[in-house]
């Protein structure tokens, strides 16, 4: 399959439109941006690897709040798709999905690791935010993929409140509490 022919495959099933115009939606929008703003404010009083790694933070959550309404995970499940029926495995989709997450979900804890490692000195400090961040990406990624038991368990809901809105919105809360913390210990005079 060429890459024209991927493009044209992906363009039949998705095209980039609001992809969650809910008040849920919008409010999950309104959360990435001010979480990502208030990592903005804490890289302010940050040095070195800290002040990268909340920079970062903020840049990927403002792309996280994007790509909420624009869905562009959407497009990544239609290349997918189009790639397994070209290539005749999409009757075995079910095998490759599950070697995807679990391939994302090693990635995922390699790379929250990884980071503990790198700011290992100020661990303490920003666990919570490592912690939204791991379990916000991993969670991304694995919807990505599409896997249909995955999105049954993130469509169900415990007193009209569905999974997902806890699993998405609990990463970037777990993310906008620990800028709060740091901001409230940040000296008046700063």
């Amino acid at each position: 399959m060429t890459l024209a022919e991927l493009t044209a495959c992906i363009a039949t099933s998705w095209s980039p439109q609001i992809g969650d115009p809910t008040v849920m939606g919008w409010f999950t929008v309104l959360s990435y941006v001010v979480a990502g703003g208030m990592s903005f404010v804490v890289m302010t009083n940050q040095k070195g690897r800290l002040r990268v790694f909340w920079f970062l933070l903020g840049v990927l959550l403002l792309a996280l709040s994007i790509n909420k309404q624009l869905d562009l995970q959407s497009a990544l499940t239609a290349a997918g798709r189009c790639l397994a029926l070209a290539q005749g495995w999409y009757e075995d989709r079910a095998s490759v999905q599950l070697i995807f997450i679990g391939f994302v979900a090693m990635t995922g804890v390699l790379f929250s690791v990884g980071l503990a490692v790198m700011m290992r000195r100020s661990f303490v400090q920003n666990w919570l935010a490592l912690t939204g961040l791991g379990f916000l990406c991993t969670f991304i990624i694995i919807r990505a993929a599409g896997f249909h038991h995955f999105d049954r368990f993130i469509g169900y809901e415990i007193a009209n409140v569905r999974m997902n809105w806890i699993m998405e919105l609990g990463g970037i809360a777990m993310i906008a509490a620990n800028a709060i913390q740091l901001l409230r210990q940040t000296p008046a005079g700063r």
